[in-house]
């Protein structure tokens, strides 16, 4: 492009042609225009320090040029079909997944969201068992169609004033604000043995599936306790309900394994990805094992799902995923960041909570006792972007501020971030 609008620009015609649903970040936005590796670069060529990825989606880092040569070769020769006809590149990532997946998942059907994949797993859970009622966490982000929505724990992205029946929320394993007033481990995972009293009270105990996230991404990186998975997926067996885990988020070596789950080890029924599997190109996966997965076998299709440059993506980011070490890379520095993250809690009265695992780390913002600091959250990003440094914020009041960079930083690049966070939040706590 030979001249940027600029900011103010494309907001005025963003409102002009954009529903206005889709808000954006900061008070004084910047228009991004180039990407390389760890680093974003503005319309005026600034440069920032990317901790959020685009939500854990470029873990491989921005305009990886092996990535990029290989999607640009298959769109040369074949960009789209539609996956009734045979292409190469869908059966070779397909058999990847099954060969880095946890446990006997084999069969993958691809689509072009996490969305997608997440309504995709559902309807498999249903076909699967013959039952129609589902399991959901409080404080989990599902997806924006209708099902996916009505299945998210969070006011915050529930548009629909209307949604679906048939759906059932348990209490999350959110153990800084216990819904349940408990405190672990004495509590004995109480919101585990939730999803019992749940099926027993509240269904007609015919339930499908839980859907649920390892570590709930927009709900604010809540990070279950090691016990949580083993007994809510024994609870499940015991009710003939599945377990679908939404590694939307979490998959692709972000927290120091391929995926989360692999942390509790448990092996779920069903899994979900998206986002870092195509490291910036539109994909959506869901996997099962045969047993399950040859249930569903009235016709299927995806229009875009599993077009050759979406999966020749998908291969190539996984290929460098695994040759750069990455996820060793977010193992060694997800600790290093954990550590530095608690100094600063430590330090700073504005820090309440930090958990997370490996590069998927969070600092939950409070005054007053727990009183969500979510004004102070926003300035604390509005002033590290001025700095040239991006992080994230979630949480149901929006008060976390969320570390998901791409997994190619360095520990150079955490002690920058974490000086300039100490600066920030010692301002911020300075005029409260």
């Amino acid at each position: 492009m030979d001249q940027f609008w600029g900011p103010e620009e494309i907001i005025k015609k963003k409102r002009e042609y954009i529903i206005p649903c889709l808000y954006h970040f900061y008070e004084e936005p910047m228009q991004i225009v180039r990407g390389e590796r760890q680093y974003l670069f503005d319309h005026q060529g600034k440069r920032y320090l990317d901790f959020f990825a685009g939500v854990s989606v470029i873990n491989a880092g921005h305009c990886h040029p092996e990535i990029t040569r290989r999607i640009c070769e298959q769109v040369k020769t074949l960009q789209h079909v539609c996956n009734i006809y045979l292409t190469q590149p869908m059966v070779e990532l397909a058999e990847k997944l099954a060969g880095i997946t946890p446990g006997r998942l084999q069969k993958s059907f691809f689509c072009n969201s996490g969305t997608e994949a997440n309504e995709g797993a559902i309807l498999l859970a249903k076909i699967a068992t013959g039952r129609s009622e589902l399991l959901a966490l409080q404080d989990g982000l599902t997806g924006r169609t209708y099902l996916t929505m009505s299945m998210t724990g969070l006011r915050f992205w529930r548009t629909d004033t209307t949604p679906a029946g048939g759906i059932s929320f348990v209490p999350n394993a959110y153990c800084y604000r216990c819904s349940l007033n408990l405190t672990y481990p004495s509590c004995d995972l109480a919101c585990a043995e939730a999803v019992r009293q749940v099926i027993e009270t509240s269904t007609s105990g015919q339930v499908a599936a839980l859907l649920a996230e390892p570590i709930q991404g927009n709900g604010g990186i809540i990070t279950p306790p090691p016990e949580y998975f083993p007994r809510v997926k024994e609870i499940l067996d015991e009710y003939g309900a599945l377990l679908i885990i939404d590694e939307v988020q979490t998959g692709f070596g972000r927290t120091g394994k391929w995926f989360a789950i692999e942390h509790w080890g448990v092996e779920p029924d069903i899994m979900t990805m998206a986002k870092a599997l195509g490291n910036g190109t539109p994909i959506g996966a869901f996997i099962s094992r045969p047993e399950i997965a040859d249930k569903y076998t009235r016709p299927g299709a995806s229009t875009l799902g599993g077009n050759p440059v979406s999966m020749t993506a998908g291969l190539a980011t996984l290929e460098v995923i695994e040759k750069e070490g990455l996820t060793e890379n977010a193992a060694t520095l997800g600790t290093y960041l954990r550590e530095k993250l608690l100094e600063l809690k430590e330090k700073h009265p504005l820090i309440g909570d930090v958990r997370g695992i490996g590069l998927m780390q969070g600092a939950e913002l409070v005054k007053n006792g727990k009183q969500p600091a979510a004004a102070e959250t926003d300035r604390v990003l509005e002033r590290m972007k001025n700095r040239g440094i991006l992080i994230g914020k979630n949480g149901r009041s929006r008060n976390v501020l969320a570390f998901q960079p791409p997994l190619v930083i360095t520990r150079d690049n955490v002690d920058e971030m974490i000086q300039n966070l100490d600066e920030v939040l010692g301002e911020v706590e300075g005029e409260s």
